[in-house]
């Protein structure tokens, strides 16, 4: 088997194995030797599941020559390292859960199963998700494949690698303030971060509930669209999940964008933006016009400047509150060495959890403390309702908003490790979209210095739809998704 292989997507991969031209152990087997050859520099896999995807592979091949495959029955996917799988070591790359196996599958790992996917190993991330780089790894810094000195961006990083150094065809990321996305824009594949409620978060390890949600990073549109045709749905183990009807994703790809509008908000193009990535999306933005798309510049979402605060409000209480379960009584590491129960739980909690998550929990704490609830953590939710309307009344005159997925290209590793505040600023244009509540993608857009530029095209709530249709039409015109990093 030679390296055309990865240049495989979803679709590609499946007329393969439908074809009978190649087995999906025989994929799978190619995969897992990729991963042992080029995953010492890049480190996207914390584990890799190489026992279980044999015999899921094997189990592919039979469904496929009985004629029972799907779109992704056999095609090998990572999963990030914050999602159950039944029996398979799951971390969340934290010395707290170091050695923590779970007995269940989260829902979408078992929408995955049924679906025939074959899973190759969890992908690495930023501790409990709370990061911009994957720096934060409690085992590991993942590297970003276009340039190993350099992020990957966070906290869906490992998955977003492992896409783009073709270590695996697809991966599933969860973004709670754009960890999706960020990292689909720096590693340059296909991120979509769905509708909250869209895909059940039942076995997804919780870091800000009202935020967090499950979407998939791929090398395409058509890819993303077939993922979410397997992966959403109301879900009775999540109440949170939405009795919305799934549609078929892949229907309105077709190349057309006549007639539709789509709004350029000013806010997201900051001051401090650097210009390359600037100018790249507002060539972008005009392919779309060229595409029949009619544009409208200058629109205003005056909240958006306080959506950053708000997200570090809301999303530290709502960890502070998730993370106080790990005390070393019931599951995790523990420390052991004492006769004290409070010196234990303090121990564990000190010793359990890296630096940014302290940080997190202490200022989640904080702002939930008495004394400081209502000046912190009641006036960002009121701020919130605002953005969410502000969104709402846009998206009665536009049928989308497309704006940069980051300010910046992908930074060094080390660069801003000591700064927490600039590297919080890494996701000030998707932190909105969570905050909303509302589905947005990366597409890949271009390049500078030879490094990714991601653009984001936001939506109205359950209009996933719309943002596939735009971001296929970009797509058809544009190679830039075509591109892989040569390692």
């Amino acid at each position: 088997m030679t390296d055309k292989y990865t240049d495989l997507t979803i679709h590609s991969a499946h007329e393969l194995l439908k074809a009978k031209k190649l087995s999906s152990v025989e994929l799978t087997r190619y995969y897992l030797d990729r991963i042992g050859k080029i995953d010492q520099a890049v480190r996207a896999v914390v584990t890799v599941t190489g026992d279980l995807a044999l015999r899921q592979a094997e189990k592919a091949d039979k469904l496929i020559a009985g004629g029972k495959d799907g779109p992704l029955t056999g095609v090998p996917v990572l999963i990030k390292d914050n999602m159950c799988i039944d029996g398979i070591r799951t971390t969340c790359s934290s010395k707290m859960l170091e050695n923590f196996i779970p007995p269940y599958n989260a829902t979408v790992v078992e929408k995955l199963n049924n679906a025939g996917a074959v899973i190759v190993g969890k992908a690495n991330m930023d501790e409990f998700a709370m990061g911009s780089s994957t720096e934060n790894s409690a085992f590991f810094t993942t590297h970003n494949p276009w340039d190993l000195s350099r992020v990957p961006g966070g906290s869906s990083g490992g998955s977003a690698a492992g896409v783009a150094a073709c270590e695996a065809v697809y991966a599933l990321g969860s973004d709670t303030g754009g960890s999706i996305r960020q990292p689909a824009g720096f590693c340059s594949v296909t991120g979509l971060k769905p509708t909250y409620g869209r895909v059940s978060r039942y076995g997804l390890v919780a870091f800000a509930s009202s935020l967090d949600q499950i979407g998939p990073l791929t090398k395409d549109v058509l890819d993303s669209a077939l993922v979410m045709n397997v992966i959403s749905g109301q879900d009775p183990k999540d109440s949170t999940s939405v009795p919305e009807t799934v549609p078929d994703f892949t229907k309105g790809l077709n190349g057309d964008l006549k007639g539709m509008k789509i709004g350029i908000p000013k806010e997201y193009f900051v001051e401090g933006m650097q210009p390359e990535v600037d100018a790249a999306v507002k060539e972008a933005i005009r392919k779309l016009e060229e595409l029949g798309a009619k544009v409208e510049w200058g629109v205003s979402l005056p909240h958006t400047r306080h959506a950053l605060a708000v997200y570090y409000i809301i999303a530290p209480s709502e960890a502070s509150a998730n993370l106080a379960r790990y005390d070393g009584s019931k599951y995790g590491f523990s420390y052991q060495d004492t006769n004290n129960m409070w010196e234990g739980m303090e121990k564990t909690k000190q010793l359990g959890f890296g630096p940014e998550v302290k940080r997190r929990i202490m200022l989640g704490t904080y702002a939930l403390s008495s004394g400081y609830y209502d000046a912190y953590y009641l006036k960002a939710q009121k701020v919130r309702t605002l953005i969410r309307r502000e969104f709402n009344q846009a998206f009665e005159k536009y049928d989308a908003l497309v704006t940069p997925t980051s300010p910046t290209i992908p930074f060094k590793i080390g660069e801003k490790a000591d700064n927490p505040l600039q590297m919080y600023l890494s996701d000030i244009c998707t932190l909105p979209v969570n905050i909303a509540g509302i589905p947005a993608i990366s597409i890949p857009a271009g390049f500078a210095k030879n490094l990714p530029i991601g653009m984001q095209v936001i939506g109205k709530p359950f209009a996933e739809e719309t943002i596939f249709k735009i971001s296929y039409a970009y797509q058809q015109v544009t190679d830039w998704h075509k591109k892989t990093p040569k390692l």
